[in-house]
């Protein structure tokens, strides 16, 4: 045996390649049960899911080169350029493979996607794969990770067999907070005592409403009932489903009501529902305001709320896309070279009083030029000709030794 196999053995013995603590979706200690899809069903899980998706889609993504004096200049004439920021296959834009991508990875804690290159070995298209139907195994003689993928009709006609070995250089694996770092664990299967108390909360309060918002109790009757089950059916009939709901109910021979459960209130429906909610943020986390809870959001934090978001939330996303893209799709030697980014300069930019102060005080000290604003504010540049690449700095500023002598020379004058 190898040195490389002998390091390798625990993993190799079981062939999976996450064999650390794994979460599995299944049964909720509420009785839900919690899979990707009955999660999706909760409005707070879709929220969270929805924005940091579409935020990941909607940020600009680009190839870069590195320029001789250290400058980043977008690389327009590499093959991936196009892929990543356009088109990666003829079937979806870039905003739908990242938008689906990251609905994966917040999903099940992986995403995949099918690299298909040339005769060059260039990238020439990326197709998303599903996660529930991928397994990252290791060769048992070489010690090589190698995916094994289960596809289904519906796919593109890009694999032959119904079960497929993809190569690790064939395949572009994004993986969420892992164990093993090989791996990725779902958010959702980790956490699912939350998700499915927020689940059982929710189909409580379906269940309320549709039994007329009318609180369950007994109908009592003075003598005896021959047939009860008629009873509670016309019963049902007359004053259950919302339809019903606030009907003056006449009961006959004596017949009364009594309610035998507690208002929502009283079973504090409503705290539950909205502590669900900033639990499935604070899995995801995602500031509360973003899925319209506006209890603590203020006109004077709501700005610093967003910042948050884009920094502490986004931030960790973002490094770990640019780093799986640069890993997957350059070669050894383009790394040397190129770097692939996304761009969150229009994330951070704050309100318009403030962008304009700070490119104030970059003019005034000259490490910003008037075309350096126009770029990031997307105005048209003034030519260099007529000063729009000229740094400038405030003539008034001197030294405090040399305060005198502007003085002396308007004295002498």
């Amino acid at each position: 045996m190898s040195i490389f196999q002998s390091i390798f053995k625990g993993r190799m013995e079981n062939r999976a390649a996450g064999t650390g603590p794994r979460f599995f979706f299944g049964q909720s200690a509420a009785g839900k049960p919690v899979t990707e899809s009955t999660a999706m069903q909760m409005a707070a899980v879709y929220a969270c899911v929805r924005v940091l998706s579409e935020s990941i889609a909607s940020l600009p993504l680009h190839v870069y080169k590195r320029g001789e004096n250290g400058n980043q200049e977008k690389a327009e004439d590499h093959p991936l350029f196009f892929l990543l920021h356009d088109e990666p296959n003829p079937e979806m834009s870039s905003y739908t493979l990242r938008e689906t991508l990251m609905a994966h990875l917040l999903l099940y804690g992986n995403a995949y996607a099918q690299i298909l290159r040339n005769g060059r070995g260039e990238v020439v298209a990326l197709y998303p794969l599903m996660p529930n139907r991928m397994s990252v195994e290791r060769d048992e003689k070489t010690g090589r990770l190698f995916y094994r993928y289960t596809r289904y009709d519906a796919e593109p006609p890009t694999m032959e067999q119904n079960t497929v070995i993809l190569d690790a250089a064939d395949v572009l694996h994004v993986p969420g907070l892992s164990f093993d770092g090989l791996v990725g664990m779902s958010p959702i299967a980790a956490c699912r005592n939350a998700v499915g108390a927020g689940l059982a909360a929710d189909e409580y309060s379906s269940k309320y409403y549709a039994n007329g918002a009318a609180p369950m109790g007994i109908l009592e009757t003075p003598t005896l009932i021959k047939n009860p089950d008629l009873l509670r059916q016309s019963w049902n009939e007359a004053f259950g489903g919302t339809r019903n709901a606030g009907k003056v109910a006449v009961l006959e021979q004596g017949t009364t009501f009594k309610p035998i459960s507690l208002s929502p209130q009283d079973s504090q429906l409503l705290e539950t529902r909205k502590f669900s909610v900033e639990e499935i943020c604070r899995i995801f986390r995602v500031p509360p305001h973003l899925v319209q809870d506006l209890e603590r959001a203020t006109f004077n934090n709501i700005e610093q709320m967003s910042l948050d978001f884009v920094m502490y939330s986004l931030t960790p996303w973002i490094i770990r896309w640019e780093q799986s893209l640069s890993r997957s799709l350059l070669s050894r030697d383009e790394k040397k070279q190129y770097s692939i980014r996304f761009n969150v300069d229009g994330l951070l930019r704050g309100d318009y009083k403030s962008r304009m102060e700070g490119y104030a005080v970059g003019i005034n000290n000259g490490f910003m030029c008037p075309n350096d604003v126009r770029r990031l504010e997307g105005f048209d540049l003034i030519p260099a000709e007529k000063g729009g690449d000229n740094f400038l700095i405030q003539g008034a500023m001197v030294k405090l030794e040399d305060a005198g002598i502007y003085a002396a020379k308007k004295e002498t004058k």
